[in-house]
């Protein structure tokens, strides 16, 4: 079952300083190799992608606990520190401009695995599908600007990116876990953010199942007769679909105006066989995803989930159980495991005990003399 939780993620403005992030790669390095070595390259990819194992690592290699910067400047410290002729394990992308860098980086890292052409493609349309699916079928206002794709030298990925949103001020990031199983349906194991949305188009949730089925019939058919039915003048006493406006439960649904009528004719052209085929074809944005969502609504009556995938809370809990009991399990293993691989580090003890005192830090609703 998928997990939905939160951190808080602020904007945070400037670069980590050089002394620090140096530092950073270092102890990154060092923690990496012990926990592969205990738990093999798939167990640190496992915890990688679990947010509360990041965040402590986040904090643990020196970075701000709740910063926006936690995501970029600890996968580019891992991305530094990794070396995958030695690991097994490669990091692509990065922040900005780097994330576009990630398909000609996996293919490089993967020539290094020696993987087949079948698997890098795999590997690279994984790529462009988990920033697509995050960017357009969650239309949350939270537009991505860092792509870290994280894989081993099997073809086994996880994801950890993050969007956007100068107008609340933060932060949004998405977590692709190993047991990912489709694109389009319910695909992450986590969406962290401390801002709740009244309104999110989420196609995909479970419940725009049928939404999505209705959107690849509509996209199936001429694409002449959904432009006729938006732009032709409308009937004395009718309304077209770009003017109608449906409330209820304070949603408010409104066709968008900027529909690319070349992609719908392309699309149509395509025939697409579902709706990851339809999301995946090139061309097709937000507002081709809303479009059509909108429209499969109005005529089979098919809704798509208008609900914030995210769940405003702490990232594991409260100490007094509110909103929900703290996950002491998951706090417990990600301490133990850091710890260890603190203390069996090649560093100097100076900085593994400032590490240590990190560590602690980022743990404060469970004592130390009360851990079990």
């Amino acid at each position: 079952m998928n997990k939905r939780a939160s951190a808080i993620l602020p904007l945070h403005s400037g670069k980590a300083p050089k002394w620090l992030f140096k530092r950073m790669v270092k102890l990154s390095e060092c923690i990496i190799k012990i926990i592969i070595s205990e738990y093999g390259v798939f167990g640190l990819m496992e915890r990688l992608s679990d947010p509360w194992f990041f965040q402590s690592l986040s904090c643990v290699i020196g970075y701000d606990w709740h910063s926006s910067g936690t995501t970029t400047v600890t996968c580019g410290a891992l991305k530094e520190a990794v070396n995958p002729n030695e690991l097994g394990l490669g990091i692509a992308g990065g922040k900005g401009k780097t994330s576009k860098k990630a398909p000609a980086e996996i293919r490089e890292i993967s020539d290094i695995f020696g993987l087949t052409t079948s698997k890098i493609d795999n590997l690279i349309y994984a790529s462009k599908m988990s920033a697509k699916v995050d960017n357009n079928l969650i239309q949350d206002g939270y537009k991505l600007y860092h792509h870290s794709f994280i894989f081993d030298e099997k073809g086994n990925w996880i994801v950890v990116q993050q969007g956007i949103n100068t107008e609340k001020a933060d932060a949004r990031r998405y977590h692709w876990s190993l047991e990912h199983k489709e694109f389009v349906n319910e695909p992450h194991s986590e969406i962290l953010c401390n801002t709740h949305l009244d309104n999110v188009l989420d196609m995909t949730d479970k419940i725009s199942d049928e939404n999505r089925k209705a959107c690849v019939d509509i996209i199936r058919e001429n694409p002449n007769k959904i432009r006729k039915n938006i732009i032709k003048p409308a009937p004395l006493g009718q309304f077209r679909l770009d003017s109608w406006i449906k409330s209820r439960n304070n949603q408010t649904l409104i066709m968008p105006r900027t529909v690319n009528w070349d992609t719908l004719r392309a699309l149509y052209e395509f025939q697409p066989n579902n709706y990851e085929e339809l999301v995946a074809f090139k061309g097709v944005g937000p507002s081709t995803i809303r479009g059509l969502s909108l429209i499969a609504e109005l005529i089979y009556g098919e809704k798509a989930s208008w609900e914030d995938p995210v769940r405003f809370n702490f990232a594991f809990g409260g100490k007094d159980g509110v909103p929900y009991p703290v996950n002491r399990k998951a706090m417990d293993e990600a301490f133990d495991i850091l710890k260890t691989g603190l203390t069996s580090a090649d560093i100097k003890n100076e900085e593994k005990r400032k590490a240590l005192e990190r560590l602690r830090s980022c743990v404060p609703t469970i004592p130390l003399s009360r851990r079990k």
